[in-house]
C-alpha cells in the first residue's frame, strides 16, 4: 500500500514545493498571468479566491486523498504553477494527476513535461504505483492533447462526473499510464524534454 507524503521534488529544472498558504501572492500572479480563471472549463481560480484553494487542497491533504505542490522554475527562482497528486486511492496504489495550472508565460515550455515526468518517477519509482491517473474536461481540448503528448493512454469518458466551477456538470476523460507502460513513457518524456523546442512539447 502507497504511503504519498509531502515531499520536495526536484529535477529538469524545477521544484516541486508542497503548497503553504504562503504561496498564495505567487500563485495569484500565476492566475493573472492570462486570465486562467476564465476558462469555464478548468479548476483554476479567481485571483480572489486563491486563498480558499490553498485551504481546500490543504484539506484534502489532511484527510489523505491530496498532495499539492507549486512548481517552482529554477532558472528564475518563479513560481510557474500548482499541480497535485489527487483522488489517492492508497490501498490499491493509485493516484491520479491533475488541478495542474502554469501563468501563460511557462505555458508551451519544457515546465509541463518536466513536471509530469517528475510526478510520474516518484509516483512509480518511490511510492510504488500500480497506476497514475489523469483527467480532463471534455471540452478542454487543449488538456487533451498535452495529456496524449505525454503517452497516457485513454480508458474513456465518465458522463455526467464533476461539478464545474459555475455549477454545470461535466463529462471528464479518463487517462492512464500503468506501472508496466512507465519505462517506456519515461523514455519518452526524457527524449522530448532532450529535443525540447515549443513545438515538440
Amino acid at each position: 500500500m502507497i504511503h504519498p507524503a509531502p515531499v520536495t521534488l526536484e529535477g529538469h529544472g524545477l521544484r516541486l514545493e508542497p503548497l503553504l498558504p504562503a504561496h498564495e501572492d505567487a500563485l495569484r500572479a500565476v492566475v493573472r498571468d492570462g486570465g486562467l480563471w476564465t476558462l469555464w472549463f478548468t479548476s483554476v481560480p479567481e485571483p480572489d479566491r486563491v486563498g480558499a484553494y490553498i485551504a481546500a487542497a490543504l484539506d484534502g491533504q489532511a484527510q489523505g486523498h491530496m498532495l499539492p505542490w507549486v512548481v517552482r522554475e529554477l532558472t528564475t527562482g518563479a513560481i510557474a504553477g500548482s499541480t497535485r497528486y489527487h483522488d489517492i486511492v492508497a490501498d490499491i496504489d493509485r493516484v491520479e494527476i491533475g488541478y495542474t495550472f502554469y501563468a501563460k508565460r511557462w505555458q508551451r515550455t519544457h515546465v509541463n513535461t518536466a513536471c509530469k515526468l517528475i510526478l510520474f518517477q516518484h509516483a512509480f519509482e518511490t511510492l510504488g504505483c500500480q497506476v497514475v491517473g489523469l483527467r480532463t474536461d471534455n471540452f478542454n481540448f487543449t488538456s487533451q492533447r498535452a495529456i496524449e503528448r505525454l503517452g497516457a493512454k485513454k480508458d474513456g469518458v465518465l458522463r455526467h462526473h464533476q461539478r464545474r466551477r459555475d455549477g454545470t456538470a461535466r463529462d471528464s476523460v479518463m487517462y492512464s499510464v500503468l506501472a508496466s507502460e512507465w519505462p517506456d513513457v519515461k523514455r519518452h518524456l526524457t527524449w522530448r524534454l532532450d529535443r525540447y523546442s515549443p513545438e515538440a512539447l
